[in-house]
């Protein structure tokens, strides 16, 4: 990897850590608030999260989107969604599993 696209990693990484701070400080709930990524479909905090469109990122998932825009990997949310769907299908299928075992338990 070339150091001009490590520079832009190391930079977006600061600024979209930075941003959760921010939430944070701005509304200390946020960090305990939780809602499902549409990217991941893990269960995240809202501190950091945005709300592209119809859907709403965990602070992990907007780093890897913007990233992805800033490398001219996607053009769009929808673009990044449609890439990201077996990773959110196997998280959702992991939920499913260890609810399943929950039960059975």
């Amino acid at each position: 990897m070339d150091n001009n696209k490590q520079k832009i990693i190391k930079d977006m990484q600061e600024v979209i850590y930075q941003m959760k701070l921010d939430d944070i400080e701005e509304n200390p709930n946020s960090e305990y608030e939780m809602f499902n990524c549409s990217a991941c479909a893990k269960t995240q905090p809202l501190a950091g999260s945005i709300q592209y469109s119809k859907y709403r990122l965990c602070n992990d998932c907007v780093l890897l989107y913007e990233l992805a825009l800033k490398l001219n990997k996607i053009k769009n949310i929808e673009e990044y969604m449609q890439k990201t769907e077996d990773k959110r299908l196997e998280e959702i299928c992991n939920f499913i599993k260890k609810d399943s075992q929950k039960e059975n338990n």
